[in-house]
């Protein structure tokens, strides 16, 4: 997106697609296409006739959790995210204020030793930054309290400002998330596959259309600072690798399905292009310089300017196009945000 170029006031997707008008679903939102810097519009559903019998889409399959539990430090009230497990039971988390909103916002004072009592007695001790680039993660262990069973008992989906209220889980899951046996998950919604629905997987699927499970478990995004994105737990499983290197050896298109698809799937790519089976963590951040070394093509949403996803969108699909697209999107008056219009960009 060009730096002048900037998200106008009311295109933020307050609200799901199904609650915005009577007797639409979760696909009736827009379609932006970008083919090179050809752009077209289309409605959601159509985008069975927009794709080609053989395409291979990479869905991930990570679940959101209830992952933003409140709590207190002191006689202070806060908003604890949980991000992401480590290998060493700790939990990655952001500390954050309530609003006074319904939302949250940045917590200036988190140091070593940072005591945050949680809901039935539960006890989080922030003991490292996760990153020398900041410290709005910290690594914290919690005693009295088993962390995803809390989740289930005590916690909510982590919510932005420019959301208009608090919404059921249900609403941040989408139709290919499955259940993960130690019950972690994304602590925020894979949201470019939130548009999909039973009848249009099935559609696809009866045109042709092949999907390749992955796995990432998406950690708490900088909502005010658009950081690069942190280690993130991801898994590519040996049919899915099979699947996709036999799509590029005859010729048919790759399109991962969200930004966190692509993380994955180039994580397990070796130079050679072949992916191959992999589960661990990823650090890797895509950007035109790395470029990509399987997808084809992306279905995403809109990205805010800052934001360090817009690197990937230009590795796959180039300046022109993203440029060109966001243009059309501002102009169409497309929404933006996890509950907002896609966009599908194609090499």
């Amino acid at each position: 997106m060009t730096p002048a170029l900037r998200v106008p006031e009311g295109l933020s997707a307050r609200v799901p697609a199904e609650q915005r008008e009577p007797g639409l679903d979760r696909d009736g939102v827009r379609l932006l296409v970008s083919r090179g810097t050809e752009v077209s519009h289309h409605a959601f559903g159509e985008l069975p006739g927009l794709l080609r019998a053989g395409d291979l889409l990479v869905v991930n399959t990570s679940p959101t959790l209830a992952a933003a539990v409140d709590g207190s430090v002191g006689h202070t009230r806060v908003v604890v995210h949980f991000s992401t497990r480590g290998d060493d039971a700790r939990w990655a988390v952001e500390v954050r204020e309530p609003d006074g909103r319904g939302t949250t916002r940045a917590r200036a004072c988190v140091d070593k030793g940072t005591v945050v009592r949680l809901p039935g007695g539960g006890r989080l001790v922030a003991e490292e930054a996760l990153s020398p680039r900041g410290d709005r993660l910290w690594w914290a262990r919690v005693s009295g309290a088993e962390v995803t069973a809390l989740l289930r008992e005590h916690g909510r989906p982590i919510r932005y400002a420019y959301t208009d209220r608090d919404q059921p889980l249900s609403a941040y899951q989408t139709v290919f998330a499955l259940p993960v046996p130690d019950g972690t998950g994304s602590a925020e919604m894979p949201s470019a596959a939130r548009p999909f629905t039973a009848r249009l997987v099935t559609e696809l699927v009866s045109r042709g259309v092949q999907f390749a499970p992955v796995t990432l478990h998406t950690g708490v995004a900088s909502a005010e600072s658009h950081e690069p994105p942190y280690p993130e737990r991801f898994s590519v499983p040996g049919e899915s690798a099979r699947l996709i290197n036999a799509a590029r050896a005859a010729g048919r298109r790759v399109v991962a399905v969200g930004t966190t698809a692509v993380r994955a799937v180039e994580s397990a790519a070796g130079a050679d292009g072949v992916v191959r089976p992999r589960a661990g963590w990823t650090d890797l951040v895509v950007t035109p310089e790395r470029g990509v070394r399987v997808v084809d093509g992306l279905l995403t949403g809109l990205h805010e300017p800052e934001a360090s996803h817009l690197l990937m969108l230009e590795a796959v699909a180039g300046r022109a196009a993203i440029d060109r697209g966001y243009d059309a999107a501002v102009r169409g008056r497309y929404l933006w945000h996890e509950f907002g219009d896609v966009h599908l960009l194609l090499r």
